[in-house]
């Protein structure tokens, strides 16, 4: 049987949604970009989006604590570290979704598992070989047509597009795979090891999809803006040039790097979070100036916050639940989820009152139109 789109509208319009929800057809869906950017090593999320009016907020962090004056108020109760404040237009503008108290149940304190739980999107007793949007993707593959599936900028991990089966190009490895590849072929026991046929042909799949990135000339793609000259500006530069050079590739990963702040948090986590907002401001300005704001999805994502206490050294030791940040011309923004209370702490740690899955299914569909069975967790109500 077939629908028209009204039907199909009709349909999509009695589902809720995260983002701006606007009815995705196949043919379309894949021209939306989603663009992770990986806070690495697990983000101090109550110097981020901070309870500034909560008494206890000082107590616990007599060191670290930003001072009220300082904040900027998003509400009564919650605002931003004024390190942020050019995010504060998205904001207003109601372009930035901030979801409160993100994490998962029974968490897992050690880096490794908890972004392997993260960027597979499984239960903590489970392992799992593909990254949740590699497994999207095997539900219904971008066109074989764009250059890619998936692009890793900086000496980042695939971390969700890992999986043998995805064309993923990380700008920073493409050298070091040709040359391995180029050692592989000048051996002689390659035909009788079917292994390393395997690694030739993967590598023959990913160096293909770096000649096609290459032949869209990122380079000589104009921006009208500047970015900032630290790595994570280098990334988001990068990121902007792929969208606006029309590269097509519906995933662009970033990472910031360094948020593993266990001591020292004073001087360290300012210019985190100042990095964080000129990357993100800069992409965001140069996105908008080319009119392609409406098909970009940022998310950032880590594998846990921190705890509420500072501790001994001036920092914050691994937690639970934390901040994460939508933003897209797309995006509903306002708070979700809520804020976890300080009074009522597990452990010394923050009680989680969303599971990043959410997130997830709103991004596999509302965004992309996918069903992705494997995330049993209902969508936000965050797109449009």
């Amino acid at each position: 049987m077939l629908f028209t789109r009204r039907q199909i509208a009709k349909f999509i319009a009695g589902t809720p949604v995260l983002l701006k929800s606007t009815p995705i057809y196949a043919n379309e869906s894949w021209t939306r970009i989603v663009v992770l950017v990986e806070l690495n090593g697990g983000n101090d999320g109550l110097n981020t989006v901070i309870p500034y009016t909560d008494p206890a907020y000082p107590r616990l962090r007599p060191k670290l604590a930003v001072s009220r004056d300082k904040v900027l108020q998003l509400s009564e109760h919650l605002g931003l570290h004024p390190q942020l404040e050019k995010l504060m237009p998205l904001w207003e503008s109601r372009e930035m979704a901030i979801v409160l108290g993100v994490g998962y149940p029974e968490p897992n304190l050690s880096h490794f598992r908890s972004i392997d739980i993260w960027e597979t999107a499984t239960q903590g007793h489970r392992l799992a070989r593909e990254g949740w949007i590699s497994r999207l993707f095997s539900e219904r593959r971008p066109p074989t047509m764009l250059p890619a599936e998936g692009v890793v900028l900086g000496r980042n991990e695939p971390g969700p597009l890992m999986g043998d089966g995805s064309r993923i190009v990380n700008l920073k490895r493409l050298e070091s795979l040709k040359k391995q590849r180029q050692q592989l072929v000048n051996s002689n026991i390659i035909a009788a090891n079917s292994d390393l046929v395997h690694v030739i042909k993967t590598q023959d799949r990913l160096n293909y999809a770096a000649r096609k990135l290459v032949e869209k000339n990122l380079d000589k793609v104009i921006l009208k803006n500047e970015f900032p000259g630290h790595n994570f500006g280098r990334q988001m530069e990068l990121a902007a040039r792929l969208v606006i050079g029309g590269s097509g590739i519906p995933v662009i990963k970033c990472s910031l790097g360094g948020v593993d702040t266990h001591a020292g948090q004073v001087y360290r986590h300012p210019k985190l979070m100042e990095k964080l907002a000129g990357g993100l401001s800069a992409f965001v300005e140069a996105i908008k100036s080319a009119g392609a704001w409406n098909k970009v999805l940022v998310m950032t994502y880590a594998e846990f916050g921190r705890r509420p206490k500072e501790n001994a050294s001036g920092g914050t030791d691994h937690g639970t639940a934390a901040p994460h940040f939508l933003l897209g011309g797309s995006v509903r923004g306002g708070f979700y989820g809520g804020q976890p209370p300080l009074s009522q702490l597990h452990n010394g740690n923050l009680a989680y009152r969303v599971d990043f899955r959410e997130i997830y299914a709103a991004v596999a569909r509302d965004w992309w139109g996918l069903r992705a069975e494997f995330i049993k967790s209902k969508p936000m109500p965050v797109i449009m």
